[in-house]
């Protein structure tokens, strides 16, 4: 198997740039060739003097906010003299803590202390340097601790550290650094020029929040003034610090932790030539203007000329195409991207509850209206709206709702307004003549959407409230889970739409195609490293395309044949996964890491936690009851097909056979999905508070038309299309 794979690479090479950069040993094994350069490293790499001198100025709690030409000169100077972006400081747990940022440094991928989360300890000095206490627990808590300085001494290079953090940052895995000042003003003179890599920690933002050596659980316990006070002494410190370091030295400075309970992005600058006035991003994130804290680990290990571990999962920061324009215009930009993930973070559970509560509200009432054979007309109306609220949660990003006075409200409101926009649209054109033409509209819109996102960088899913924000930082780019569900499901949808059309003109082999392609495609899209980057969506995805593709092919589905397509889906993922992997370290996304985990024994951590978080869904209480509701009114209908819904939803089967078949097909998927991603019950919900609203909108027209052949007691005419043997 892994030598077909290899065989599978090497034909993929032409099509694939950087999969034809890797050599292939006689063992089979593939390692990219050193280059001394990666993708990620490419001309727009920010890191500008190679064996070079790198400072790292750690300000935690740092915001763009923060800064102003009055309050924060100095800050504001470096700022104009640098390339700027957002740093996104998630590490493990919902906020992060001076000691986690610090920690993560040092080990290059995302680590935390555990208990007593708070500011770094106090180094114990020595002659010249200093040790980090209790060091061996840190390295239990955090394994690949010490990564930073492990390398740089690896590499016949010192290490300088100011303040506690810098120590836990630049310590080697003994805990040692090798020259140590407890502060900026106690640093001798000349002292920053003696070794090659130095970090720096202000952390007068953080200390005033600290009441026993740990931080408080709100949000802010200063007010404005004393905030503004505090920021300036930070100003004061950083320009002592700018003023000592030699002119050739390359200067990062980061935000490198939150102050309260809620998480930030923070401040990233990075000074060196050529890089003034451009955004400041990464590979990792596929952002210009956001950075994660491994990054930081990677970007100094790269101006400094040492060789990056390979447990270090940060690619070194690069400077965007774009000008970020002057220092007030960037500034501003940076600030209104944390209101915007703000926004997104505190309307999210708000939202989900909300939209819980929609979609039971309108089975219960949609139910008594269909015994009664009442108001069929509004439970129309009701559906195709209830089905064009997801995709206006993207399309109101390209409204500019974030840089109103009242970012919430301009947010629901434009998202309000899309949705009855939409919904007016599906039912107010030639179109609506059709059962199956509103259904059309919306499904083909939110293919059309998402799939636009997934070619154009997905700015419509970030910072969206079914998408993802940098701020919490568990994606940055390509299809999150419940953008998979909407994608999956509306792509299958439309789908069946076109081959209902093929099979009523007797084209049922088209009809098939057409599912087959366009699921194919879309499958591809979503799964593609760099576009969709979306493991589980793969797996989930291939059953839902084969098992709607089979029904309209009129063959039966079996549990075996739906164990095949799952299996089939795990190996088309691993294959573009293994493609990944096959690029340099600093261009792979999560899915070749994930490989890489496989072959070194990792790869059962990450399962067991997936699994983990997918398990806590199902007992979500925003997203289970969708579920519960659109799974029990379903099934339901279809068992009491005249008492439940007045042959509602045989109509719509009736009229069209193909919708049945992609309604079970996005079904699949979504359980598929649900048991593959950690987002777990998020998946099906999604796909379920798309599909069954749509579905009845087509059975409401169909039986108002008398397009059916239904009627009450008599089979319904789909039943056809699972009555033949495979």
């Amino acid at each position: 198997m892994r030598r077909t794979l290899v065989a599978f690479a090497l034909v993929m090479g032409v099509l694939w740039p950087g999969v034809a950069h890797a050599e292939v040993r006689a063992t089979g094994q593939v390692t990219p060739r050193a280059t001394g350069q990666t993708a990620a490293q490419g001309p727009a790499q920010a890191s500008a003097r190679p064996n070079g001198r790198v400072a790292l100025i750690g300000v935690p709690g740092l915001q763009w906010s923060d800064l102003s030409p009055q309050d924060t000169p100095n800050l504001w100077r470096l700022a104009g003299q640098s390339a700027v972006g957002s740093l996104s400081v998630r590490t493990v747990g919902r906020v992060t803590c001076p000691y986690d940022g610090w920690l993560t440094v040092s080990a290059g991928v995302r680590s935390a202390v555990g208990h007593g989360c708070g500011l770094p300890p106090e180094p114990v000095p020595g002659a010249e340097g200093a040790v980090v206490p209790d060091h061996e627990y840190l390295r239990q808590a955090a394994k690949n601790a010490g990564a930073l300085g492990e390398a740089v001494h690896a590499a016949g290079q010192c290490t300088l550290a100011v303040g506690p953090g810098a120590a836990l940052a630049l310590a080697d895995r003994s805990g040692k650094v090798d020259r140590y000042a407890p502060s900026p003003d106690r640093l001798p003179a000349g002292a920053l020029t003696a070794c090659r890599v130095i970090a720096v920690d202000v952390d007068d933002l953080i200390r005033p929040y600290v009441t026993g050596g740990r931080l408080p659980d709100v949000e802010e316990s200063l007010t404005p003034r004393q905030r503004a006070v505090a920021a300036q002494l930070v100003d004061v410190k950083v320009a002592a610090v700018l003023a000592a370091l030699p002119q050739d030295a390359s200067v990062l400075l980061a935000g490198l932790g939150d102050h309260g309970s809620a998480p930030h992005l923070r401040v990233a600058m990075m000074r060196a030539e050529g890089l003034a006035g451009r955004s400041l991003g990464a590979a990792s994130t596929h952002r210009e203007d956001v950075t994660i804290l491994p990054d930081i680990t990677a970007t100094m290990l790269d101006v400094a000329g040492v060789a990056t571990p390979p447990t270090v999962i940060g690619v070194p920061w690069r400077a965007g195409d774009s000008r970020t324009g002057d220092v007030e215009r960037a500034r501003t930009e940076l600030a209104d991207a944390d209101v915007a993930g703000q926004t997104i973070r505190d309307m999210g559970g708000i939202f989900f509850t909300a939209v819980a509560v929609l979609q039971v509200l309108f089975y219960v009432v949609a139910f008594l209206l269909m015994r009664r054979r009442r108001g069929l007309g509004g439970v129309r109306v009701a559906a195709l709206a209830l089905a064009s609220l997801p995709v206006s949660t993207y399309l109101v990003n390209l409204t500019p709702w974030h840089h109103s006075g009242a970012p919430l409200l301009a947010l629901v409101g434009g998202i309000l307004a899309i949705a009855f926009l939409l919904a007016a649209t599906a039912l107010g054109g030639p179109w609506r003549r059709a059962p199956l033409g509103p259904l059309a509209v919306v499904a083909g819109v939110t293919a059309a959407v998402l799939a636009g996102d997934l070619l154009t960088g997905t700015t419509l899913q970030l910072n969206s409230v079914m998408g993802y924000t940098a701020v919490v930082g568990a994606r940055y780019y390509g299809l999150g889970n419940i953008p998979f569900a909407l994608f999956a499901t509306s792509v299958l949808l439309l789908a069946t739409t076109i081959a209902h059309r093929l099979t009523g003109l007797g084209r049922r082999g088209a009809a098939v195609a057409v599912v087959a392609v366009l699921g194919g495609v879309a499958m591809i899209l979503g799964g593609w490293p760099g576009v969709g980057s979306d493991f589980g969506g793969v797996i989930a995805f291939v059953p839902g395309i084969a098992v709607t593709a089979l029904l309209i092919a009129g063959r039966r589905v079996s549990i075996v044949k739906l164990g095949g397509f799952c299996a089939a889906g795990g190996v088309v993922v691993m294959g573009i996964a293994y493609l990944d992997y096959l690029r340099p370290p600093g261009s792979q996304t999560h899915l070749g890491r994930f490989v890489g985990q496989v072959f070194t024994g990792e790869a059962t951590e990450v399962i067991g936690r997936k699994l983990g978080a997918m398990l806590g869904t199902l007992l979500n209480p925003n997203l289970m009851p969708i579920v519960i509701a659109a799974a029990a009114f379903l099934v339901y209908a279809l068992l009491h097909p005249d008492t439940a819904s007045a042959g509602v939803v045989p109509a719509a089967f009736g009229h069209s056979p193909a919708l049945r078949a992609g309604l079970i097909g996005a079904l699949v998927s979504g359980v598929v999905g649900m048991l593959v991603n950690d987002s777990g019950a998020a998946v099906l919900s999604m796909a379920l508070a798309l599909a069954v609203p749509l579905t009845l909108s087509v059975g409401v027209k169909a039986l108002g038309d008398g397009a059916s052949s239904y009627e009450a007691g008599q089979e319904p005419a789909s039943s056809s299309l699972v009555s033949r043997n495979s």
